[in-house]
């Protein structure tokens, strides 16, 4: 950045001298040449900026893509939906068989395994599936 620094001292100088030989008439035209070759640098340096963090943004995407996914696929939550949907059977178990018995037992029991078994599935990755969106080399 002193290397820059110096350059810009040089362009500054540079400046003054010419306005000492050309005089007043041609300050404003200076100045803004002058002005025109900050901005220049002060552009550069923001691009170079933006350009970096944009990088870093997309490393931080690329490596959070690659990690394992930990939202939400937990043993905890798993657990707990399990805990909750049997502490749930039992008065829909018993409200099922003094109404409907035997088949309304059966009914309330094959949808409360559907709704574990839809839970599970939404968890588990797919069969043949990357996970990561794009086709493999045997599909299509």
């Amino acid at each position: 950045m002193e290397a820059r620094d110096a350059e810009l001292k040089k362009e500054l100088d540079a400046t003054l001298h010419a306005r000492r030989d050309l005089g007043d008439e041609y300050e404003s035209a200076l100045v803004d040449s002058f002005l025109a070759k900050v901005e220049q640098r002060l552009d550069g340096a923001v691009d170079r900026r933006v350009r970096r963090q944009l990088a870093e943004q997309q490393m931080a995407v690329a490596r959070d893509a690659r990690s394992p996914r930990t939202d939400g696929d937990n043993w905890g939550e798993r657990f707990g939906f399990g805990i909750v949907s049997l502490v749930l059977a039992i008065p829909l178990s018993a409200i099922a068989a003094v109404n409907a018995h035997l088949p309304g037992l059966l009914i309330a029991w094959t949808g409360i395994v559907g709704v574990n078994a839809l839970h599970a599935a939404r968890r588990m990755p797919r069969l043949g599936s990357r996970g990561d969106g794009e086709k493999s080399d045997w599909e299509g």
